[in-house]
């Protein structure tokens, strides 16, 4: 029986030729659970029909709010089969964030994990269209009495007792490939996310085309951890998942990841790149405190490491006492460090969502993981470049998927044409209208081909800086260097045009420096305390001296300062993805940054500082500015 191509569809495809396969499976107090393909199309079935009783139009929007979990996945298809779209939101939205979108998209009903979620939509109210909140997890609100409050199997239940198994499949039917799947938040690094509209033929071409790269099998595994509100996880877990019939594993909290990535083995991954740089600052870390005989086998095998990866991508054949140099490094040193991080049967890692350092690619592929840069957006459906095994370069992002069209136009920034660009924006003609160009979408980025034919991207277009001397600079390829430490969790960059050199802001990495700190017997109480330590600012100093040897002179960091605070999503100074709003930062810290543009060696600010009581104030902090030799 032939389905439509929707997301639906597929589900029912694999319901109907694998009906036992697993399809789904959730670590729940250290047990596996699964879902077969057949178990998981019914319970969309009773969903899909109980939130069509509780009154759900066609063509209304669903948010769902919560961590990875199969519910997620069930609402998301099961509002697709009413006709209906879905919207995932960041389960660590604040309320302000939360009323923007439900009000922007229109939300009709919101289905949350559990009482945390609950309680923001209970404080925030639910304004004029939401009509009932479903809740998955129980805990803690067997008293909350509210009418518009319902738990996630009563709607099943509701669902099955009205013949949704039934009507499933004819409803299924009447989906279409251009019927919208779901509005996809973009990161709004510059200001409120706007609402991309991706359709059915979006998300399945896209998934189409990469597994025409980078094939995978109904074999392979997948871990599900990233937040599934990020295009990238949509574009993995979901649309490539159905589209290849891969099983999805939920691990069981934040805490068991590492575990339950060890148990399950993926082959495949996908992570942005704080990630990558997560791990890499936890090895670092780790290597660090260890014995000084650990610390040079660990040099030792990561140079025959980076001396095997190099041979790969030269395209020599490396010689018999490389290759046995090897073999001993990877059995003692490279292996161990890989099953640490749950990557020792990675075939394929890809990050995306942002550039990834050099140095963090030159990392991974000296333990051997073949890791691969894509280049996409909210609007791309997630990917539309991707490196090709084989032709793997630090510095560009690959090459043009299958039915991908990529150009620079005459500004310099990267233009791109597929299936799998999105409709519009929701309810925004106006700046729908800026990014699409008789089809092609303007991404805002900065970048050119090299003569390979590999797409370089720069930086956002609009961040790229010319400095005093007429040089360009990329103040996030500066960016990711200084965040190749340990030490270093977040740098922005500022110079060019009225600032006549390069200067940093720094957040110190407050649980690596730190252990560091303790180790070195150097007291402290606040992150503000610890950041401003001399020791740290020569500690830091040190690393920032390393990273400027690698540059250009004229852009060579020439002051920076650390901040007294962590950057953070809920003061808007990132994006839930953990992009710097750079504007909004650079206005907000206009006095440090004036600071760093001066002759003194320190700043004087006033922040304020609030307290779980409610209470709040006034602090005076004398931040250190550093001049770098």
């Amino acid at each position: 029986m032939s389905w439509p191509d929707t997301l639906p569809g597929l589900l029912m495809g694999h319901a109907e030729r694998t009906p036992d396969g697993t399809a789904l499976r959730e670590r729940h107090h250290g047990i596996w659970k699964t879902l077969t393909w057949r178990e998981y199309a019914d319970r969309v079935a009773d969903f899909s029909e109980g939130l069509l009783q509780l009154g759900l139009q066609p063509g209304e929007t669903v948010a769902i709010i919560g961590d990875n979990r199969p519910e997620w996945l069930i609402t998301e298809l099961a509002a697709q089969a009413a006709g209906a779209r879905s919207l995932g939101i960041y389960q660590d939205a604040v309320g302000e964030e939360l009323a923007y979108v439900f009000d922007h998209a229109e939300v009709s009903f919101v289905v949350v994990e559990d009482q945390e979620q609950v309680d923001k939509v209970r404080e925030l109210g639910l304004g004029e269209r939401v009509r009932k909140v479903i809740y998955y997890d129980p805990r803690g609100l067997e008293g909350y009495d509210v009418p518009w409050l319902m738990r996630f199997t009563e709607v099943q239940t509701l669902g099955e007792q009205a013949g949704g198994r039934a009507a499933l499949p004819e409803r299924v039917r009447q989906t279409s490939a251009s019927d919208l799947a779901i509005l996809s938040t973009t990161s709004g690094t510059t200001g409120k996310p706007k609402l991309a509209m991706l359709t059915h033929d979006n998300l399945i071409s896209m998934g189409r085309t990469l597994m025409n790269v980078d094939p995978m099998d109904p074999s392979d595994d997948f871990v599900s951890v990233l937040p599934l509100a990020w295009i990238g996880e949509q574009m993995m877990a979901v649309a490539c998942g159905l589209t290849v019939g891969f099983p999805l594993s939920f691990p069981e909290g934040s805490d068991s990841v590492r575990r339950d990535l060890r148990e399950i083995a993926p082959r495949v991954m996908f992570n942005p790149p704080r990630i990558w740089e997560a791990l890499i600052s936890e090895v670092q870390s780790r290597i660090e405190d260890t014995t000084p005989l650990k610390r040079w086998a660990y040099r030792r095998g990561l140079a025959v490491g980076t001396a095997m990866a190099n041979a790969r991508f030269e395209g020599r054949t490396p010689g018999v006492a490389l290759r046995l140099a090897f073999a001993f490094a990877n059995a003692a040193v490279l292996r161990p460090i890989k099953n640490h991080l749950g990557l020792t049967q990675l075939q394929r890692a890809y990050t995306g969502g942002a550039a990834l350092g050099p140095d963090v690619f030159r990392f991974f592929h000296a333990l051997g993981v073949n890791l691969k840069q894509i280049y996409g957006q909210t609007e791309t459906s997630g990917i539309a470049v991707l490196h090709r095994d084989g032709a793997i370069d630090f510095d560009t992002v690959g090459e043009p998927l299958p039915e991908t069209e990529v150009r620079i136009d005459e500004g310099g920034q990267i233009l791109v044409r597929s299936p799998a660009v999105m409709r519009g924006y929701y309810r925004n003609d106006e700046a729908t209208a800026e990014v699409m160009v008789d089809g092609w979408l303007r991404t805002g980025d900065a970048g050119y081909f090299d003569d390979r034919g590999q797409l370089i991207v720069l930086d956002r277009a609009k961040d790229v800086m010319t400095l005093a001397d007429g040089t360009l600079f990329s103040p996030q390829f500066i960016e990711n260097k200084l965040k190749f430490s340990p030490y270093v969790k977040e740098a922005v960059v500022f110079g060019g045009g009225a600032w006549p050199n390069v200067t940093a802001m720094m957040n110190i990495d407050f649980a690596n420096v730190g252990k560091w700190a303790e180790n070195q017997r150097i007291s402290y109480t606040t992150y503000t305390d610890l950041a401003q330590k001399p020791e740290v600012y020569a500690l830091v100093l040190a690393h920032v001296t390393g990273r400027n040897a690698e540059l250009p002179v004229a852009a060579r960091i020439h002051r920076f300062v650390l901040l007294h605070k962590e950057l953070d999503a809920d003061d808007a100074e990132l994006t839930r993805t953990r992009k710097v709003r750079r504007n909004l930062v650079a206005e907000r810290y206009a006095e440090i940054v004036g600071g760093l543009y001066g002759t003194d060696d320190a700043v004087q600010i006033r922040s304020t500082i609030h307290y779980q009581d409610g209470s709040s104030a006034d602090l005076d902090t004398r931040l250190a500015i550093q001049t770098v030799p």
